[in-house]
């Protein structure tokens, strides 16, 4: 998923919810600090996005543009609708969020915005959720530098309780390995 496909999921996800605030949880928030991401960043082609003022509209969004829809099928990729439950992340993660202007899609619909994980919140969330493609993930925003290493470490300690060790051994574990 590029920029400008994230943008179309979050204009369109807006004009769904009625809602001009999207968030975006999941790898493509990347794009929100980090707009031409190095392409193995970029695979996947669901976007993970709730409403901000009105997350109970994400089903709304899942049904009209989620995975097998016509806009899917369409443009080849989708929105995910999550909550703000969602991602395991770092206490104070919704204080972080990067926002991206947009326009609205229809005229006179004046404008939206996508807030975008931090990246830095982005990969600890990716670290404790430990799949093999979020592990990946972790690794190319580090390999690339686009997260600062000790932010990273000082963000273990905002972590649940429930995931604060396992997030830090995973994150040792991936720092060593680059």
């Amino acid at each position: 998923m590029r920029r400008e496909d994230l943008d179309h999921v979050v204009k369109a996800a807006s004009d769904i919810s009625g809602d001009p605030e999207i968030v975006v949880v999941g790898s493509q928030a990347i794009l929100g600090q980090h707009p031409d991401a190095p392409p193995s960043l970029l695979v996947s082609i669901e976007a993970d996005v709730y409403p901000r003022n009105h997350p109970d509209r994400a089903d709304a969004i899942d049904g009209a543009i989620g995975d097998g829809s016509r806009f899917h099928e369409t443009y080849g990729y989708y929105a995910h609708g999550v909550g703000p439950e969602t991602p395991i992340a770092p206490a104070g993660w919704e204080e972080r969020l990067v926002p991206i202007g947009l326009t609205a899609i229809r005229p006179r619909g004046g404008t939206v915005t996508a807030w975008c994980m931090d990246a830095h919140d982005l990969v600890l969330a990716k670290l404790a959720a430990g799949r093999a493609h979020d592990m990946r993930f972790a690794e190319d925003v580090l390999r690339f530098g686009l997260v600062d290493r000790e932010q990273l470490r000082l963000g273990v300690d905002l972590m649940p309780a429930t995931h604060r060790e396992l997030v830090g051994d995973r994150l040792t574990t991936v720092l060593t390995g680059i």
